[in-house]
């Protein structure tokens, strides 16, 4: 186990994972014993970093009380008593206070002994380890915190020594800036501040920082500076060369604009070494994503890691071409020269090409995206002229030159919804560490991870989203985040202050990329957000209404994605462009034509989903049922009936074979409300399917219900559709029985020759039922083979698994049970590759029926509870009634009573009540249920 307590007190269990501890006295109890990790502490001295001067009454049996609890969360085994106090069971190196002092001793040694790349080694990995105020949960022992404030200030002078007698002079600068603004008396510093500058060719700010030195401590403790800092103005008054960079070949890689990082780096382990592997490979690579995805701290930490020279170009504050070179000359920390009348100036480019003629350096220009023409010829220029020079570019697209290597940057990997480990996924970890920086002891776990993946799958992964969602939590709860977010923009408005404005907020971030198209490009992305799961190009151009290559640019500037054949948007890119969409007064026209094109695509969908072209056009609508979902939602929410019963309609097979029972129902039922009682006139077989794909999931409905039976009072039985061929299907099976059974047969006799072949397939089907409800068993198997054979003849698949279904039932009822097993067996093959949910889910019930007549327990419950998981999906009570049924048999015949009980009474309460195909499933529940109460009572 390991302690930290350089910051917020955290208890790290082997796995790596924080331990919850319980509340601030705990943790201020487990601080100082961490201090003194190994060694006993003595009981007062606990009380007095506990409580301070005024501990309570009683603080004795309240310091066990919190030795109990600390116990209860590491394990009693670590906290000791002894007659003295207590002691933490710990290696002292497994506290990372320890730790530093241990590795900060090791690194002032290696720099006394004269290796400063290992003493700046050991210095940083002690430095690291720091994560905020020392002793934090122990406000009490101010003594001890300051004692180690005191050896970070000492190891960070050590630290800054090391590098400078590396050579790193210039990227020490601004550090010692902010060090010596904030300890202005720290002589050390300011020596090294002055070595720094003057090592990076500043003489005269050297000796102005001496000067300004030199009065502060006059005027603030009335003494002059001390021998090191009045050694280090004599040397550079001397220009003494000891204090300026060693030789190239010794000092080390010089790193010029590369920021020290505040944050750790989350969630890019693989893309680091992409990066590093391309920069080996090629001299110019040029990471390209949308904003905030994290380009420039991934070229920042791939920059840190080169072995070479590296300077780091920040060009967002570069407002025309122009400036380009001239930012790329600020960074290089080449001045302006003084220019005599006799003297031409020299442009910036022919001054670049002279400074990098023979040095080999990466030179990363980040943030191109605004200047991407001026930092193409740039870069161009630059790479032909020097051939030690390699260019790592970030922006929204490439830069487009010959050679170029481009590497996408993607949002951080998300976790699926109901994953069991979302620390997992970069995208959660990330959330995780930004959140407990603000909120000390935040963790993911059980109760909160629902909701910490819920917002990093609403915030589409993007890195700064995810930083500004977790920032929220300094005021806001977890779930207050989660609910927000549907006004995302409101929401994450709070970034760094220091960070570019465009960083601050997330519609600043998204603002940025959108005033970088052009007008025909802003057009394009404000109309593909009226695609609801991304669109294939055919479909984007005809609703967006402008041509594919500008669909394309979108993708080039990282405001789309083309992702398997189709254009995607980020959610959080699509809620902007959609604000844009809404503003500009053509959602309705956009929206219009995109309902419009699906409305096509169904219509010559739904007859070819009854061919042997079948799987191809499940695959199709597949890929666009959102956008069909999201089309009949706008007709009926836009008061467009007509538009809606037509995709409905056109819909119904396609969600029927896919067992998209309850999404369906409720866009029906929706679109009928809006009806009201009104009928279309000519449009009467539209209506019906609309009725009947509501009735899936909503029979208890009164009003719903009377609409079913007038569709069987007028239409009847044995009505044949002219124009809506599946209506056929779904008018006999969800309206019940016919009246007469022996008329019935005669009825489809006589119509059936005179059918299209997938209706005359249906009808013979039809037939067979009823034919073997009247006794007839080998008409029934003779219309069920002709059934089947049409069904063969025309390559449709969910015909046959209807037969297939009907025949394994016809030989179960005549006790073949192997013969019924193979038939069923068959049909279930044939529902998975039709991916079917609703008829897979049938025929598992129906096989482990079957199995359990044939005396294979086990597996009969296997399929049971595999059929109850797709119905609960899909949302098929009747097919949920019976698994469960299923499971309560097996149940009973196992002698299992509580859990046949239980099985058996949830099939009772989802089982539908007015459709006659679950007659027989009800009359097997009662079964049971008095089987279960008998059995009871015998006991």
């Amino acid at each position: 186990m390991r302690f930290q307590i350089l910051g917020p007190t955290a208890a790290l269990g082997e796995d790596g994972e924080p331990i919850a501890l319980g509340g601030p006295r705990v943790r201020a109890l487990l601080t100082l014993l961490a201090l003194h990790a190994g060694r006993v502490v003595g009981a007062e001295q606990l009380i007095d970093g506990m409580y301070g001067a005024d501990p309570p009454d009683g603080v004795a049996n309240a310091l066990q009380s919190q030795v109990s609890r600390l116990r209860r969360a590491l394990g009693r085994d670590l906290v000791e008593f002894h007659p003295a106090g207590y002691r933490l069971v710990a290696d002292p190196q497994d506290v990372d206070a320890r730790r530093f002092e241990l590795l900060a001793r090791a690194g002032r040694q290696a720099l006394t002994g004269g290796d400063p790349e290992r003493a700046a080694a050991l210095l940083r990995e002690a430095l690291d380890l720091w994560r905020g105020t020392p002793l934090a949960d122990a406000p009490h022992a101010e003594a001890a915190a300051a004692a180690l404030e005191e050896l970070r200030l000492a190891a960070t002078e050590d630290r800054v020594q090391a590098d400078l007698d590396l050579g790193r002079h210039r990227d020490l600068v601004a550090e010692l800036r902010q060090l010596t603004a904030v300890h202005r008396l720290r002589e050390r510093l300011t020596a090294q501040l002055m070595r720094a500058l003057y090592g990076s060719g500043r003489q005269a700010e050297a000796l102005t920082v001496y000067d300004q030195a030199r009065k502060l401590l006059d005027e603030e403790l009335g003494v002059e500076p001390g021998p090191e800092l009045a050694a280090a103005h004599l040397a550079v008054l001397r220009a003494d060369p000891a204090l300026g960079a060693p030789a190239p070949s010794a000092a080390g890689p010089v790193r010029q604009g590369l920021r020290a990082q505040l944050t750790s780096f989350v969630g890019r382990t693989e893309e680091l070494d992409q990066v590093r592997a391309r920069l080996r490979d090629n001299r110019l690579v040029t990471l390209i994503g949308p904003g905030g995805a994290g380009k420039t701290r991934l070229a920042n930490e791939a920059a840190d890691q080169e072995p070479g020279d590296v300077c780091f170009v920040p060009l967002a504050p570069v407002s025309d071409a122009s400036g380009v070179p001239r930012a790329v000359l600020a960074a290089l920390d080449i001045r302006d020269a003084l220019l005599h009348a006799e003297r031409p100036a020299v442009d910036p480019l022919t001054r670049l090409v002279t400074a990098l003629a023979d040095r080999r350096l990466l030179l990363v220009l980040d943030n191109c995206e605004h200047l991407v023409e001026a930092a193409a010829d740039l870069s161009d220029h630059l790479l032909a002229a020097c051939p030690g020079l390699r260019v790592l570019a970030t922006g929204r697209e490439a830069l487009g030159i010959t050679g170029e290597s481009i590497l996408p940057v993607a949002p951080l990997r998300l976790p699926p919804v109901d994953t069991d480990d979302p620390l997992d996924y970069a995208a959660v970890r990330l959330f995780a560490d930004r959140a407990a920086a603000v909120r000390p002891g935040f963790a993911v776990d059980a109760g909160n991870a629902a909701q910490v993946v819920r917002i990093c799958r609403a915030l589409d992964g993007l890195p700064l989203a995810i930083e500004l969602a977790a920032a929220r939590l300094r005021t806001l709860s977890l779930a207050d985040v989660a609910a927000r977010l549907d006004d995302r923009f409101r929401l994450l408005t709070r970034g760094s202050r220091t960070a570019l404005p465009r960083h601050q907020t997330l519609r600043a971030v998204v603002a940025w990329s959108w005033d970088l198209l052009d007008e025909s490009e802003q057009q394009a992305a404000m109309r593909l957000t009226v695609f609801a799961g991304g669109a294939r190009p055919g479909a984007a151009e005809q609703v967006c209404g402008l041509p594919e290559d500008v669909l394309f640019s979108l993708v080039e500037k990282s405001l789309v994605e083309f992702v398997a054949g189709r254009f995607r948007m980020l959610e959080t890119i699509r809620a902007f462009c959609a604000e844009r969409l809404a503003e500009s007064g053509k959602q309705v026209a956009v929206r219009q034509a995109h309902a419009d094109y699906y409305l096509d695509l169904v219509q010559i969908a739904d007859s070819r989903l009854r061919t042997a072209d079948q799987l191809e056009w499940l695959a199709l609508l597949d890929e666009e049922g959102d956008d069909v979902v999201a089309a009949t939602r706008w007709a009926a929410e836009s008061g467009q009936p007509e538009l809606g019963l037509r995709l409905v309609a056109c819909s119904a097979c396609y969600w029927w074979m896919r067992g998209h029972r309850v999404t369906s129902a409720n866009l029906a039922a929706a679109l009928l409300d809006r009806l009201g009682p009104r009928q279309l006139p000519g449009m009467e077989e539209e209506y019906a399917l609309c009725v009947l794909v509501a009735a899936w999931v909503g029979a208890d409905d009164e009003a719903l219900r009377a609409r079913v039976v007038e569709l069987r009072d007028v239409l009847g039985w044995s009505y044949v559709p002219s124009r809506m061929e599946f209506l056929m299907m779904l008018l006999s099976l969800m309206t019940g029985p016919p009246p007469d059974f022996e008329q019935a047969i005669d009825e489809i006799m006589n119509v059936a020759p005179s059918l299209g072949p997938w209706q005359r397939a249906l009808s013979y089907t039809g037939a067979a039922f009823v034919l073997q409800t009247l006794g007839r068993m080998d008409e029934a198997l003779e219309y069920f083979g002709r059934s089947l054979d049409h069904f063969r003849a025309i390559g449709e698949r969910w015909g046959a698994v209807l037969v297939l279904s009907g025949l394994g039932a016809l030989r179960q009822e005549q006790g073949d049970y192997r013969g019924a097993y193979a038939l069923i067996d068959e049909a279930l093959t044939l529902a998975r590759e039709l991916g079917s949910r609703t008829d897979i889910a049938e025929n598992l019930c129906r096989r482990a029926d079957l199995l359990f007549h044939l005396g294979d327990v086990e597996a009969a419950r296997a399929d049971y509870a595999l059929a109850a998981g797709l119905s609960r999906r899909n949302g098929s009570m009747e097919m949920l009634a019976w698994a469960e049924l299923g499971m309560g048999e097996v149940a009973l015949f196992r002698g299992d009573l509580d859990e046949a009980r239980v099985c058996l009474t949830r099939a009772r309460e989802v089982c539908p009540e007015e459709w006659y195909s679950t007659v027989d499933t009800r009359a097997r529940i009662a079964a049971g249920l008095a089987a279960v109460s008998g059995s009871v009572s015998e006991r």
